[in-house]
């Protein structure tokens, strides 16, 4: 049994089994073993972690290397270290004694280096006639020497962990944010799909996460978060396909209109004057009115009557009986709000002229919500106005943001 790296401290230090075991352990790197001090020193660098080793005990390691006078750990030529206390200190950048002290038993815990306590205590060594080291007492390097091999595979290992927990955090950053954005594109464009519910999907993945996440914990919520994306996908693709079937049958229901030589006949002009008033006054069967303006965008879908609702409570006061039940009781209660906060009667027109009549409504509910924070509401409701009519504003996240306002004022007073 080998027993030569069993040893036991000076004073009132003890020693536990588990010192003895680790001790024990230590194979014998055997007479021809030798390897570059630095080399095994980065080695611990990079699997400090899995040893549980701060900064300073690396600083402590790398003083105790810089007294072992060559540039290979070679058992031929002794492992013993002896410095002081003080010698110590100022290689390893000054720390104090009492830091010291415990970075010395970290290292001497992990199982890298040895204590070898001289009869006193005292680190020191007996020398022969040729001034070589016969006998040292001090911090024995023989663990590093054997070791070397281990901690090169422990030390590749913690990059390949590193590596991993990186790109599963890119995963899910880029998982994440194509959930956000998918499910903001589908409230403001309004959609069909029960967006909430993926929303608070998106949510319970994010709050289930902890502060400072492995990469177990990472690779779960990725998991979930993928699930998620592709329920999104296919709702929209769901959407996207029945609006391409309605799309269809519209275009079909105008071809069989057109192949209708009498409409066609009857319709088309005679003459040159005739096909000149037809063009200006008048659009043609199957043709796109030229008199259109091209500028201003048509007005978006309004949102379903119960997300707004959710999103702006405040406005059901205002409906008739202290109730909302159809968009057109919503319109009716925008009209009183409007007259409540002042907005004159020119402005919210021309609102209904730029957005439409529903999403008008909507978005006096969008003010009413927020009247506390805005100076003026007719001032803001032109500005929104003059966005709408540039393409430039959106009521989905205005809303999304009254959702999440609600939500958190729900969840405080349950």
């Amino acid at each position: 049994m080998q027993t030569g790296h069993v040893a036991t401290p000076f004073g009132r230090r003890s020693v536990s089994l588990a010192l003895v075991k680790s001790q024990m352990a230590i194979e014998d790197p055997g007479a021809g073993a030798r390897v570059e001090k630095w080399k095994v020193f980065r080695d611990v660098c990079e699997a400090r972690e899995r040893f549980g080793l701060q900064d300073r005990a690396l600083a402590v390691l790398d003083a105790l290397l810089t007294f072992y006078p060559h540039s290979e750990l070679d058992q031929g030529h002794g492992l013993v270290v002896f410095p002081s206390n003080a010698q110590l200190s100022v290689r390893a950048h000054g720390i104090t004694e009492s830091t010291l002290r415990r970075q010395l038993a970290a290292l001497v815990d992990a199982g890298l280096i040895l204590r070898r306590d001289s009869p006193n205590g005292k680190r020191y060594a007996h020398r022969n006639r040729d001034g070589n080291v016969e006998q040292a007492y001090g911090f024995d390097l023989t663990p590093l020497l054997a070791r070397a091999t281990e901690l090169a595979h422990i030390a590749q290992d913690v990059a390949a962990e590193r590596i991993r927990f990186r790109r599963a955090k890119e995963s899910l950053t880029i998982c994440r944010r194509d959930v956000r954005k998918l499910i903001s594109a589908a409230v403001e464009e309004g959609a069909a799909g029960n967006w909430m519910q993926a929303e608070e999907a998106y949510l319970g993945i994010i709050r289930r996460l902890p502060r400072y996440p492995d990469r177990q914990h990472l690779e779960s919520a990725l998991d979930e978060m993928q699930l998620l994306r592709q329920e999104v996908v296919n709702m929209l693709e769901m959407q996207l396909k029945s609006e391409n079937m309605n799309g269809n049958d519209s275009r079909n229901d105008r071809h069989i209109q057109n192949s209708n030589t009498e409409s066609i006949n009857e319709l088309e002009p005679s003459s040159r004057e005739e096909q000149g008033s037809t063009s200006r006054d008048e659009p043609q069967v199957g043709r796109k009115p030229i008199g259109r303006p091209k500028a201003i965008p048509e007005p978006t879908k309004a949102f379903p009557l119960g997300m707004v609702l959710r999103a702006c409570p405040q406005i059901a006061d205002y409906g008739p009986g202290g109730r909302i039940e159809n968009w057109h009781e919503l319109m009716k209660a925008a009209v009183v709000v409007r007259s409540m906060l002042g907005v004159s009667p020119s402005a919210y027109e021309e609102a209904c002229s730029a957005m439409g009549p529903e999403n008008a409504a909507v978005t006096m509910g969008c003010i009413l919500e927020r009247a506390n924070f805005i100076t003026s509401a007719g001032g803001y409701l032109r500005d929104l106005t003059r966005r709408a009519e540039r393409s430039e504003f959106s009521l989905g996240p205005m809303l999304m943001a009254l959702l999440k306002a609600n939500g958190d004022v729900n969840r405080r007073t349950a």
